[in-house]
């Protein structure tokens, strides 16, 4: 089996993620792969501060491609009756244009206040449009980045639903299948039911102990300073991880110069 993309092949990347590759004694350690997050507010306030920094938008798939990602963490939710898996992070159309309702009780295309007619109201990537799962992850390929998918706690009641429910998790579980062998893909979720489901159905895509959490410092808005992290990342980096997850792309890049060298990850990493 090879599935492959941009020259790396799907078993080599899942190995990195998962078994620490050893490192000769006068070489520095290997360096993790990094795996890049958005960040959401944890304080009071977090729905009104949320600045939609996650890279479920092309653009922002972009940018942590170009601070050094190896990988990026995305959200995938179901629209009314499962007829479409999106990118995107809130249970809600919070922070979308138009008025407020759930993301599972409306429609990908089905005229006025569809989901893929509305655009990211505020933050840095304003003006951008929700991809569906497969654009996301047909972008993510074309970057060279692995794309790690969190399917979120709000598309359970779809996913169960007993007369569309098999449809649905079709949505989610095709476009992976369609593009394994060409670019590497994990799944998790924070919902045990879900997670099962993906247990069940794409065993091979599962996260398990990979992307490591390596900030120490809750997320907000505006975002802490860097270096607040630093502890942590160090107490993480001792323990030689294969991969991590971070919400300063770029400034854990930056720290991990250095102290590791970097596996090569496709063009340009």
């Amino acid at each position: 089996m090879t599935r492959a993309s941009a020259g790396i092949a799907l078993p080599l990347v899942v190995a990195l993620l998962a078994t620490p590759a050893p490192a000769p004694a006068a070489e520095l350690p290997p360096c993790p792969l990094v795996i890049g997050h958005g960040g959401y507010p944890k304080s009071a306030g977090a729905k009104a501060k949320d600045m939609i920094r996650q890279p479920n938008v092309l653009r922002a798939v972009d940018d942590q491609a170009s601070w050094g990602a190896d990988g990026v963490e995305a959200d995938v939710q179901l629209t009314r009756q499962g007829t479409k898996a999106v990118m995107w992070h809130n249970r809600t159309t919070n922070g979308l244009t138009g008025p407020r309702q759930e993301i599972r009780e409306i429609g990908w295309a089905d005229g006025p206040g569809d989901v893929r007619d509305r655009r990211v109201a505020r933050g840095p990537y304003a003006g951008e449009r929700v991809p569906t799962l497969r654009e996301w992850l047909d972008h993510v390929r074309a970057r060279g980045l692995i794309a790690l998918l969190e399917i979120k706690t709000s598309a359970e009641p779809v996913l169960a639903d007993p007369e569309y429910g098999a449809a649905a998790w079709r949505e989610i579980i095709d476009p992976i299948v369609e593009r394994q062998d060409e670019q590497p893909i994990l799944v998790y979720s924070h919902d045990e039911w879900i997670e099962a489901g993906l247990a069940d159905r794409l065993p091979e895509h599962l996260r398990g102990s990979a992307a490591k959490w390596a900030d120490g410092v809750k997320w907000d808005e505006p975002p802490p300073p860097w270096q607040l992290n630093v502890p942590r990342w160090q107490a993480v980096f001792d323990r030689a991880p294969t991969s991590v997850m971070t919400s300063h792309t770029a400034d854990y890049r930056a720290w991990l110069d250095g102290r590791c060298h970097r596996y090569s990850a496709g063009p340009g990493k």
